[in-house]
């Protein structure tokens, strides 16, 4: 959660009244992504008040990957279900999902039938986002799954293997393989606050996404790169002809501008993506934590152990 603390009471109870009505030991483990409205006091409350719930606290905002990643390692169930704070996803689903994983799903996937109250640039952009990455990405990224979803143990322990830091999730989780199934449900509205994702944001994860699943847009470089080079060289096989034949009347000084000018851009292109690449591999190299926890307060079951 980042600034969630308008649904924070409001996901609680219901987590609490479909968890509580399952029979079964849980956890509810809230990361606080570096909240600055309040969540905090009010997540110490809860831990104060429940043995069901567990609180990590970053030191700043790391980003929703990094929260993601600290939940998935500070959770310690045999099944793990990750959700929103916004009450996007519906904690009433849960119950289908462990009838899943019970008949053998490693993974459940949750997929939105619609997009129905999303601003149309944004249904369009992840329409082409899904259809790139499908096309481009030698890993399965279901479409129109997003962050709620659930992992079993084996999958929650070869997912905190991974040592990289520049984790795109969706990817991550069809990376694993294991047995998956998908239930379909409506997406709320959100209760209270606003989306943090602007469209730079947006552009930002889609690029994330396709960086760290594909060298696609590397090769793609070299064959525009090939194509050019061809067609420059075709160019300077007609002029050439063309002066000792024909000789030339005018001056090839527009000619020559253009070609300059688009051997330069796609050059820069080029060097452009190529220096994604360079760049994340200079993230990974420097081996920094992928987030820092500042706070972490621990869950116990009712008996007074661990979970």
């Amino acid at each position: 959660m980042y600034n969630e603390a308008a649904a924070l009471p409001l996901l609680h109870d219901r987590l609490q009244r479909v968890l509580g009505s399952l029979g079964m030991r849980f956890e509810i483990v809230y990361v606080d992504d570096g909240s600055t409205d309040g969540c905090e006091s009010m997540l110490r409350q809860l831990h104060a008040s429940s043995r069901d719930v567990s609180v990590v606290r970053f030191s700043r905002n790391f980003g929703k990957e990094a929260a993601l990643s600290a939940g998935l390692q500070h959770a310690r169930g045999d099944a793990v279900i990750t959700l929103d704070a916004d009450l996007q996803h519906p904690p009433e689903m849960i119950p289908q999902m462990l009838a899943k994983w019970r008949a053998g799903a490693d993974v459940v996937d949750m997929r939105r039938r619609s997009r129905a109250g999303e601003p149309w640039w944004r249904r369009h952009a992840a329409g082409v986002f899904y259809g790139l990455i499908e096309r481009l990405s030698e890993t399965p990224i279901p479409r129109d799954v997003g962050d709620f979803r659930l992992l079993s143990r084996r999958a929650v322990d070869a997912l905190n293997r991974l040592p990289e830091r520049n984790r795109f999730m969706k990817g991550l989780f069809g990376w694993i393989g294991f047995e998956s199934a998908t239930i379909e449900f409506e997406c709320d509205e959100r209760v209270g606050g606003r989306s943090t994702w602007s469209v730079s944001r947006l552009l930002r994860f889609a690029l994330a996404g396709l960086t760290a699943f594909s060298v696609a847009p590397l090769r793609l470089a070299s064959l525009v790169g090939l194509v050019s080079a061809m067609v420059a060289f075709g160019m300077g096989a007609y002029y050439l002809v063309k002066t000792l034949m024909f000789g030339e009347s005018v001056a090839g000084f527009p000619t020559l501008i253009v070609v300059m000018l688009m051997l330069g851009g796609l050059q820069l292109l080029a060097i452009g993506v190529l220096g994604e690449y360079v760049g994340r591999l200079s993230i990974e190299s420097k081996q920094r934590p992928l987030f820092i926890v500042q706070d972490y307060l621990q869950a116990q079951d009712r008996a007074g152990s661990e979970p």
